[in-house]
């Protein structure tokens, strides 16, 4: 009787697992499917990918993980805690990038990388210098720049300690507000997730593409105005 009924158990967490997998679907469905079958630690995989490829914004991923705690898929603090440990390694990453190329190196490669401006540098490097651990606190809260704060840290040689913890500090408040988010309203999300997931994933993947779209356009102009200015006029 108990190997039935723990045969039985397997069977209905299986049942579970394949409902959610196929009740969504699109952009939304890939990521809770990721969470389901990775479980909490496929939380933190999503924000790894996530700090290395910010199209993919943390504010349209964390909040499933919030609904599947909602919905006993997943433990909300384990979730939390798995999301901190992925921003973590992904600060790291860009950390060592930082420490390894140094200052002038890592000002070559940016200026050598398409889209991007020297005085973009200049204003993390700016932003870490006046507001140091702060700015690696306070960076871990604001859309792209959680991304590259590591980069000036790295090169600053902050210590490692101080700005993990900082980095830890500010990632688990964020990583809560959004997974909370996702929890509280698991109720009120759900409904709106079965019927309309589809159509919410198209437009959450419209509209990163047309934020990227306008980045290049501006990028491209800015590019084409100052080497139309740089030209001496016939």
């Amino acid at each position: 009787m108990p190997a039935n009924l723990w045969t039985m158990a397997l069977a209905m967490d299986t049942a579970v697992e394949e409902e959610i997998v196929h009740e969504y679907e699109g952009f939304i469905g890939w990521v809770l499917n990721l969470m389901v079958t990775l479980g909490e630690p496929g939380v933190g995989v999503a924000l790894f990918i996530e700090t290395f490829f910010p199209p993919m914004p943390s504010e349209a991923v964390l909040p499933g993980a919030g609904f599947l705690a909602y919905d006993g898929q997943m433990n909300v603090w384990l979730a939390i805690m798995w999301a901190t440990i992925g921003c973590l390694v992904g600060a790291w990453g860009f950390y060592a990038i930082g420490a390894l190329l140094g200052r002038e190196r890592t000002m070559w490669l940016v200026e050598k990388t398409p889209l991007l401006e020297i005085n973009d540098f200049y204003k993390a490097e700016r932003f870490f210098e006046r507001f140091g651990g702060m700015a690696v606190l306070l960076g871990r809260c604001v859309p792209l720049v959680r991304s590259f704060i590591s980069v000036p840290a790295g090169i600053e040689r902050m210590p490692l300690l101080k700005f993990s913890v900082y980095t830890v500090i500010g990632s688990a408040v964020w990583n809560t507000i959004w997974i909370g988010l996702g929890f509280v309203f698991g109720p009120a999300i759900k409904p709106i997730l079965v019927q309309w997931s589809g159509l919410i994933s198209n437009i959450v993947l419209v509209v990163i593409a047309l934020l990227f779209l306008w980045f290049v356009v501006v990028r491209v102009r800015k590019i084409l105005k100052a080497r139309a200015e740089s030209t001496p006029s016939a």
